[in-house]
């Protein structure tokens, strides 16, 4: 009887700890509802279109009836720096850092809930062939959109969770 017990009180017990689904309610949840109403502005460049993507994928826009409550603002900065000299004095090796400073606006009076940042960075290795090493290159940023636009996401998910409280 007690093999029996124990677990029961340890599945009580677990229940009380006060934690919560942040997704409670799937697709129809509050959270769930409040990201599919995020709007993403547009953001200039290549890399920008990859982020917008990556962030409406995430986000569920269009899921959402109606106009959006909310806006988000980003601005990314993409930077490639040589590191790694060999001794015929070529660069052996690259890193890409990929930083977004985004904001979320209430569409309704212009208030600016979340004002942060996200980044992520990469190594690139640079070898004979230009066509590969251009590939490296674009593969590290689609790579690192996804993290940004993860972090991001993260972000809002939180925040208008904690909104709801």
């Amino acid at each position: 009887m007690k093999r029996f017990l124990a677990p029961l009180g340890l599945l009580l017990a677990l229940s009380a700890c006060g934690l919560q689904p942040i997704y409670a309610g799937g697709s129809n949840g509050a959270v769930a509802r409040g990201l599919a109403q995020v709007e993403v502005a547009s953001i200039s460049g290549d890399e920008g279109w990859l982020m917008r993507n990556a962030l409406s994928d995430r986000l569920g826009r269009g899921n959402g009836e109606g106009g959006a409550q909310y806006r988000l603002d980003v601005v990314l900065d993409d930077q490639l720096e040589g590191l790694g000299l060999l001794t015929d004095d070529t660069i052996g090796r690259e890193r890409r850092t990929l930083r977004a400073r985004y904001q979320l606006v209430d569409t309704s009076d212009g208030t600016i809930i979340v004002d942060a940042t996200a980044g992520s960075d990469a190594g690139i290795d640079v070898v004979g062939s230009e066509y590969a090493t251009i590939a490296a290159e674009q593969t590290a940023l689609e790579n690192l959109t996804q993290e940004v636009a993860d972090q991001i996401v993260v972000r809002l998910t939180r925040t208008l969770r904690a909104m709801q409280q």
